[in-house]
């Protein structure tokens, strides 16, 4: 029957990757009352991309049924090219604008009526990959926050933005780089994605830790303090912002990206994205849910804020400020 339609579609040169797709149909099973025609990945990887395409199209006119197993590559008919699912994490931080009060014990910050945001540098990467995708280069941006059930209102915002769907890990535990970077890691586990894009580090902990760990644990290539970043076939091209200078790497896909803040700049949600957002999928887990332990070894012994500067003062002369550093300041 396929043969017959080959004969009848008079393809020209696309002839051939329809008869590779049909080649790669052989196998099949029985689901319910009707056989099942399956494709192997492993068959298909690294071959002509618009055979495959050709194959999901015999699959649409109900020539056969392609049988998709556990993993989660795409295929768009209009570009006849894989498509990338773009991972990205934000934290829930306090506000830029807020001033940071200390509990009267000193045992953390006061986070009581205390207007909290995405942390910035988060919000660079929710904007880098909306780009991606923008450009056709990402097909689903999935964002994921760790932490109290009150982060669904960051990850609304991303999906405001431009993401697809969102993952609250919930835990109201105070999490440390390592047990984020392991719950990240789970999540990465579950849902396979091309790229991983994080902010460099949190404006509360400022640590930038995690993304460094989370390429560790994953084994994907890293690319930290990124400028610019350019996915080109199966690598990304990252360029990085060192104290020499600008270094450009280029990162085998899957990968791990650490957003600077020259890297874009953020956009803001529409109030027809914002009301859209609320519709999005959100998925709740725990921790247990991912098979990750959160202890820390880490405990907060006291929490300080930081010294009152003093005053400055004017000086007459040169000499005079020459005397004051050396005996008052004593930096001379």
């Amino acid at each position: 029957m396929l043969a017959h339609y080959i004969e009848r579609l008079g393809m020209g040169q696309y002839k051939r990757l329809f008869e590779f797709s049909v080649g790669l149909l052989e196998s099949y099973y029985i689901a319910g009352d009707r056989p099942v025609r399956c494709i192997d990945r492993a068959r298909s990887c690294g071959q002509d991309t618009g055979g495959f395409a050709l194959a999901v199209w015999a699959e649409q006119v109900g020539l056969c049924r392609l049988h998709r197993p556990s993993w989660r590559h795409s295929y768009s008919l209009e570009s006849n090219e894989e498509s990338m699912k773009v991972l990205v994490a934000v934290k829930r931080v306090v506000d830029y604008n807020v001033k940071v009060r200390v509990k009267a014990d000193n045992s953390g910050v006061d986070l009581a009526n205390v207007k909290m945001s995405m942390n910035p540098f988060c919000e660079i990467a929710v904007e880098e990959a909306v780009r991606l995708k923008e450009k056709g280069v990402a097909s689903e941006i999935v964002v994921v926050s760790i932490g109290p059930a009150t982060a669904q209102e960051q990850l609304r915002t991303a999906l405001a933005l431009g993401a697809d769907r969102a993952i609250l890990v919930e835990s109201a535990d105070e999490l440390n780089s390592l047990a984020v970077a392991k719950l990240l890691k789970a999540v990465v586990d579950k849902e396979q994605p091309q790229l991983v894009i994080l902010g460099k580090q949190a404006i509360d902990s400022d640590n930038n830790q995690t993304g460094q760990m989370l390429a560790a644990l994953s084994g994907y290539a890293q690319g930290t303090f990124a400028s610019k970043v350019e996915v080109a076939g199966d690598k990304v091209n990252v360029t990085r912002e060192i104290d020499g200078g600008l270094q450009t790497v280029a990162l085998n896909l899957p990968a791990i990206v650490t957003t600077d803040l020259r890297l874009n700049e953020p956009r803001y949600a529409s109030l027809p994205n914002i009301m859209k957002a609320k519709k999005k999928p959100l998925e709740t887990l725990s921790p247990a849910d991912l098979g990750v332990s959160t202890g820390s070894t880490v405990k907060t012994l006291k929490v300080e804020a930081p010294a009152t500067r003093s005053a400055g003062i004017k000086v007459k002369s040169v000499a005079e400020l020459v005397e004051k550093l050396k005996n008052e300041a004593k930096v001379i």
